[in-house]
C-alpha cells in the first residue's frame, strides 16, 4: 500500500544541513494500521508530511498504492491528497465554521453538489459520534468533539490512508482512548489505512499492529507490537515499553523493598498471548510450596493479544523457591529476579 525506498529529507540551512529522515526503507501494508514512535527531533513529523508531498524528498521514493508521489505535480498531486487525509494535533479547525460547515469544507473544494455534499456530512457525523452537534461551533467543543471533527472532515472525501499526525497528544487519557476507539473502529468498518506518529507508547499498544522506532532520522526497530512488547532490542524500544510494563511510581516502591528483600526475591515476570490469562500463580502457589506476595501487575491488550506483567515476591525454603522459577520457566513465563544494585 506504502512503500518508502531509500527516502531522505535535509533540511539546509546557512550553517548546517539537518537530516530529518535518513535512506529509510518502509512498507505499510493496505488496511493496517501501522505506528511509528520516537523521542521530539526523530524526524517522525517530517516523515509523515513526506507522505502525502507537503515535504518534498531530498532523494528517494515515496509510493501509494500505484502511484509514485515523489513523481507528482500540480493536478496530478492534488488528485492523489485525495486519497491521503490528515488529522492534527491542535484539530486545525476554522473556527467561523459550524462542525457540518468544516466537515463539508473538503468537499466544496472537490466541487460535490450541495444535496449529496449534506448526506455524506450526515454520514459522517453519526460515524464519529457527534449526533446532535451539527451546528455548534469549535468554540462550544471538547478537545475529543473537536478531534472528531477533524476526523470526519478527513474521512469527507473517502480516503484510502489516513495520516495522524500526534492526534491525541492534546487530550486526557480518557478522551485518549475514546479517540483511539474511534480510530480503530474506522479502520474495521472502512478497511482505510492508518500511519500514526506518536511519542506515546500507550497509544501503540492500543491499536497499532505494527511499530516502527525511529531514532535521528532512522528507523531502528520495527515489528508486530506484541513482539516488539516481548522483546525490544534496542535501548530506544526498552524504554517507551517501559512506560505501560514499568510505571517509574511502581519501580520506586520496588527499588525500596529490593533493600530487604535477600530472603524473599523479588521477581519481574512476563506473560504474552494465552499465557496472560491462565491461572499459572495459583498452580504455583499449589505446587511449589511457596507463598506469592504481588506487588504490582498489569495486563495490556494488543491488537494480536495480550501482554502482562506482574512484580512477585516470592517467600519460601530456598528449594522451593528455585522449583518455582523452574516451573514458570517450563509455563513459558518469562521471570527476571530483580537485584539491588545499589
Amino acid at each position: 500500500m506504502i512503500a518508502l525506498r531509500q527516502l531522505s529529507k535535509i533540511f539546509r540551512t546557512p550553517t548546517q544541513n539537518i537530516t530529518a529522515v535518513d535512506t529509510m526503507d518502509l512498507t505499510i501494508q493496505e488496511g493496517e494500521i501501522f505506528g511509528v514512535i520516537g523521542y521530539s527531533g526523530a524526524g517522525k513529523s517530517t516523515l509523515i508530511r513526506l507522505l502525502n508531498m507537503l515535504e518534498k524528498p531530498t532523494s528517494g521514493q515515496v509510493s501509494v498504492g500505484d502511484k509514485n508521489m515523489s513523481e507528482l505535480s500540480g493536478r496530478e498531486l492534488r488528485k492523489a491528497r485525495q486519497e491521503i487525509s490528515m488529522i492534527f494535533q491542535h484539530f486545525n479547525l476554522l473556527w467561523s465554521r459550524t462542525v457540518k460547515q468544516n466537515i463539508a469544507f473538503p468537499l466544496e473544494i472537490a466541487g460535490v453538489p450541495r444535496e449529496e455534499r449534506n448526506q455524506r456530512v450526515n454520514e459522517l457525523i453519526e460515524l464519529v459520534g457527534l449526533s446532535g452537534r451539527g451546528e455548534a461551533y469549535p468554540s462550544q467543543l471538547s478537545g475529543g468533539q473537536k478531534q472528531r471533527v477533524g476526523i470526519a472532515r478527513a474521512l469527507a472525501n473517502n480516503p484510502s490512508v489516513l495520516l495522524c499526525d500526534e492526534a491525541t497528544s492534546a487530550l486526557d487519557p480518557k478522551t485518549t482512548d475514546a479517540i483511539l476507539d474511534l480510530l480503530t473502529s474506522i479502520n474495521k468498518q472502512l478497511g482505510i489505512t492508518i500511519v500514526l506518529i506518536t511519542h506515546e507508547m500507550h497509544v501503540i499498544r492500543k491499536i497499532c499492529h505494527r511499530v516502527a522506532v525511529m531514532e535521528e532520522g532512522r528507523i531502528v526497530e520495527q515489528g508486530q507490537v506484541l513482539d516488539v512488547f516481548r522483546n525490544p532490542k534496542e535501548e530506544m524500544t526498552k524504554e517507551f515499553v517501559k512506560q505501560i510494563t514499568e510505571p517509574e511510581e511502581t519501580m520506586e516502591a520496588i527499588e525500596e523493598l529490593l533493600k530487604d528483600s535477600k530472603e524473599a526475591p523479588v521477581v519481574k515476570l512476563m506473560f504474552v498471548g494465552e499465557d496472560a490469562e491462565q491461572p499459572v500463580m495459583t498452580e504455583l502457589i499449589r505446587t511449589c510450596g511457596v507463598s506469592v506476595n504481588i506487588l504490582q501487575g498489569k495486563l495490556s491488550k494488543t491488537q494480536h493479544g495480550s501482554y502482562g506483567t506482574l512484580f512477585v515476591q516470592l517467600q519460601g525454603e530456598p528449594e522451593n523457591v528455585e522449583a518455582a522459577l523452574r516451573f514458570l520457566e517450563d509455563h513459558r513465563v518469562e521471570a527476571e529476579v530483580l537485584k539491588d544494585d545499589k
